[in-house]
């Protein structure tokens, strides 16, 4: 298929499959300036589709950098009034959110890192309801990938500009499942991961045990009524979307007091355009008790102290090792694109959803039965060639699920 061909199928599998636009309904898109075009291509389908209307938040990386170099803490830290009015009219129109992600993955490298945290935490505190509206799935939301010349290079620093940036969109769209056959793939793929999600949920495992030759050797618990979701999700009022295009995970939500141990990342770790590598947390009761990395800790340091809730853990994700995205043998330096290439856990912010019953009860309620709570969900990368994972049930049967990095044949089957 011609280029043009296939980004015309990407925006389709997108907006039908993705956020799913329903006739009348309103669309945002947040978008890089400089995928103009496919923002553009995507808000096409959409109004076929029946959107009502299509709104593009545009951003621009080469501004955002600027921002942070030269407007002080203090200023950054400041959140509008006109911004917090705008999402809060989103919240009660109905809308359905896209998110085109692709930026510079080392865009604030040079910045202070409390200047990345002080930002990050007045606007999650200032679009708090917002976000926990889309994490609850109140609205259909999908994040997907797009090329920028920047990222492109940082991954192809061999080739030029647009030879790198037609390389990139080629690993997404292949990765995206995108051909002549785009639908039918994704139903099949869906179809799959919900058979996996099915049968963890049948087990309802009281923790999960994790080691591998790095070091790693945690046990995660889980909550009581647990729900293992895959990729597709429902809002309220039954409309399905699927929040993550790739995706190739199923998850769930540990217990935040219920984690001991030490757990090794296998990736590096892109937090608000800085790395964070080869990097280690332990864990008694929950809590981060001790941590370290060979690059970026400072970071690291500062999205632990977010909050309380940022030195628990919010999600668990299980990704073979054997998948589309991680056999293209890449570092994305994405989480979106890293995360669904490996087994990994979420720093913070629990996905209700996760619990049976979420929908009654308060944020207090679901804190008692486990749930974590913070400003921020951070996606991290645990999975490797030889992980094993075992479940334990609560009659404490062993129940091997992962072996050598991907889910044990006779799990799976």
């Amino acid at each position: 298929m011609h280029l043009q061909n296939r980004l015309e199928e990407y925006a389709k599998i997108i907006i039908k499959k993705g956020v799913n636009i329903q006739k009348d309904q309103k669309l945002v898109i947040r978008c890089p300036i400089e995928t103009a075009f496919f923002g553009e291509i995507c808000a096409k389908t959409a109004y076929e589709e029946g959107a009502r209307e299509v709104e593009i938040l545009w951003n621009d990386e080469k501004l955002t950098r600027l921002n942070y170099h030269y407007m002080s803490e203090e200023n950054l830290s400041k959140v509008s009034k006109a911004l917090q009015t705008q999402y809060e009219e989103y919240r009660h129109d109905n809308i359905a959110l896209l998110s085109l992600v692709g930026q510079d993955p080392a865009l604030l490298k040079e910045i202070d890192a409390s200047k990345i945290k002080s930002a990050s935490k007045a606007r999650s505190i200032a679009l708090k309801n917002f976000n926990e509206d889309m994490m609850s799935d109140q609205h259909q939301w999908c994040v997907a990938g797009v090329a920028v010349k920047s990222w492109a290079k940082h991954l192809f620093p061999n080739l030029d500009d647009e030879e790198a940036l037609d390389a990139l969109w080629d690993q997404i769209l292949t990765t995206s499942r995108v051909d002549e056959h785009t639908l039918e793939n994704w139903e099949k793929h869906l179809n799959r991961l919900n058979s996996l999600a099915d049968k963890l949920n049948r087990y309802q495992f009281d923790r999960l045990e994790y080691k591998n030759s790095l070091g790693t050797e945690i046990s995660i618990g889980l909550p009581e009524n647990h729900i293992w979701s895959a990729a597709d999700s429902k809002t309220p009022k039954g409309i399905p979307f699927v929040p993550n295009i790739p995706t190739e995970e199923v998850f769930t939500l540990p217990h935040r007091d219920r984690v001991n141990g030490v757990v090794y990342s296998t990736k590096p770790f892109n937090y608000g355009g800085n790395i964070i590598r080869d990097f280690k947390l332990r864990f008694e009761d929950g809590k981060v008790v001790e941590f370290d990395a060979k690059e970026g800790r400072d970071i690291l340091a500062k999205l632990i102290d977010t909050d309380e809730g940022s030195k628990r853990l919010g999600e668990v994700a299980l990704v073979p090792y054997d998948s589309p995205i991680s056999n293209t043998n890449l570092l994305f330096y994405n989480t979106l694109y890293d995360e669904n290439a490996s087994c990994h856990l979420a720093i913070g912010k629990a996905y209700p959803t996760c619990l049976e019953g979420f929908e009654s009860q308060s944020n207090e309620e679901l804190l008692q039965r486990g749930a974590n709570d913070s400003l921020v969900h951070e996606d991290f990368m645990v999975g490797s060639e030889d992980l094993s994972i075992v479940g334990i049930t609560k009659d404490r049967r062993k129940i091997t699920i992962f072996k050598d990095g991907n889910f044990d044949k006779d799990f799976s089957e």
